[in-house]
């Protein structure tokens, strides 16, 4: 019998301390590549999950719509047990999922098309999950996203989804372009640094909260770029449920950006291992980073990702203002 690894990395925090987005946004505009202002994209309306994550309506088998997470951390689209059950899909090979509290025996169904307004995404077996624990009926995964440009527009709490190889959509406003690279289908920043300390990023819109490992936790220690920590839990989509705590860190920089006072959970996630990130300083960047900007577009193909800074009415609120990038 054959036995699939995969890695899910969707999260729920919950503490008595409120995990913020952050208190100051510090950016170094660098110009954007040409737009076509010709191209239409597949707009549709984003919902928000209790943990403050994106949800997008999903046909599965022509039925639905449903409501499905989109989690660029994760590496499998999964579908909840009940939805599956209630669908009547067939049931697949058995799975081992990584998620990032630990590793876990699942089992899978078969979904013959996943529909995204006119976009058509072919899924082949998919972890079947407590809708419980994802916090909606289904998450699109990388797998569904590879050939993908998604843009998520938090100022019109729209997204689109949109194929790679289509003209760019038009950002309006200021655009830092990031270039990434690709480990284990997830985009991964390397030139990067918390409080002068060089750490790797790992894009992760599935999680409410940015989470560090010990390594880059033992940094900031040694380097006295440390606040008073808060403890909360971090409950994967198998259930698990990790202890964390949550510091704010005085500065991100990535690329052009810096984000100041963002609070990070540190914690010993299973996910750092199976990334082979545990003995060097890595990050997991969450929506609560994330949601200081007005849109971010993340292609997978390209290995890029446009940021696209908050208009003025946002920025007093954010605190932007003009500095030096890496």
């Amino acid at each position: 019998m054959m036995i699939s690894h995969w890695l899910a990395a969707a999260l729920i925090v919950s503490g008595s301390t409120a995990v913020a987005e952050p208190n100051r946004l510090d950016v170094e505009v660098t110009p954007s590549e040409p737009i076509d202002r010709t191209t239409i994209t597949d707009e549709v309306a984003l919902g928000r999950d209790v943990g403050d994550r994106m949800t997008v309506d999903v046909s599965v088998g022509g039925r639905g719509p449903y409501r499905f997470l989109v989690d660029t951390g994760s590496e499998r689209t999964v579908i909840s047990r009940q939805l599956a059950q209630r669908l009547q899909l067939e049931s697949g090979k058995d799975a081992i999922l990584h998620s990032v509290v630990g590793v876990n025996d699942v089992s899978t169904v078969f979904i013959p098309r996943l529909q995204v307004s006119n976009s058509i995404i072919s899924v082949v077996d998919a972890p079947a999950l407590e809708a419980s624990n994802i916090g909606a009926d289904g998450m699109l995964g990388i797998d569904s996203l590879r050939s993908q440009r998604v843009l998520f527009d938090f100022k019109a709490k729209t997204m689109s989804i949109t194929p790679s190889k289509r003209p760019l959509e038009r950002l309006d406003g200021e655009t830092i372009v990031v270039r990434a690279r690709a480990r284990h289908g997830r985009l991964i920043f390397s030139q990067a640094q918390i409080d002068g300390q060089k750490v790797t990023v790992i894009i992760d819109t599935g999680s409410q909260v940015t989470i560090g490992n010990f390594a880059l936790q033992r940094s900031l220690m040694k380097r006295r770029s440390w606040s008073v920590p808060s403890a909360v839990t971090i409950e994967s989509v198998t259930g698990e449920v990790l202890n964390a705590r949550v510091s704010n860190v005085k500065q991100l920089e990535l690329g052009g950006i810096r984000v100041d006072d963002l609070a990070v959970a540190f914690a010993d996630a299973h996910i750092f291992k199976q990334l082979d990130l545990q003995h060097q300083p890595a990050l997991l960047l969450g929506m609560n980073a994330m949601r200081a900007f007005d849109r971010i577009s993340i292609d997978f193909e390209s290995k890029k990702v446009r940021f696209v800074l908050p208009g003025t009415s946002m920025r007093q609120s954010v605190r932007l203002a003009a500095a030096g990038g890496i």
